[in-house]
């Protein structure tokens, strides 16, 4: 059900698409959280590195306060990459499943649905 190819589905998932998408937000993920840990550590090691001249001083008034918060945002957007991996990967198991769940019923349909005409007028 899951691997079809029917155009007029409305709904047409391929379990191995989802399963092999996953792991690029995991590695997305990574690489965010590589760079904000990066950045952080950095800027707190310098202190406030981007100079004394006009530029620099504009950069440091919007940045300064704001620091925490686009930490903290960036911080959400490493949960988020991570948590859609996981989604996706339960998403991909849980089609499986259902898929698996719907052919259990045919089947049982199938084996027993030619005994119930039998006798019956």
């Amino acid at each position: 059900m899951g691997e079809g190819h029917d155009g007029g589905k409305v709904l047409n998932i391929k379990t191995a698409d989802v399963k092999s998408a996953a792991p690029v937000f995991r590695k997305q993920g990574k690489k965010l959280s590589d760079a904000l840990k990066l950045l952080v550590t950095t800027l707190d090691g310098y202190g406030e590195p981007w100079g004394d001249d006009k530029p620099g001083k504009e950069f440091g008034k919007k940045y300064s306060p704001n620091q925490k918060q686009l930490e903290r945002a960036a911080g959400i957007a490493v949960l988020g990459l991570v948590s859609i991996h996981e989604a996706l990967d339960d998403m991909a198991d849980g089609h499986v499943d259902n898929d698996e769940a719907i052919a259990g019923i045919f089947t049982k349909e199938q084996q027993h649905g030619g005994d119930q005409g039998k006798g019956a007028k």
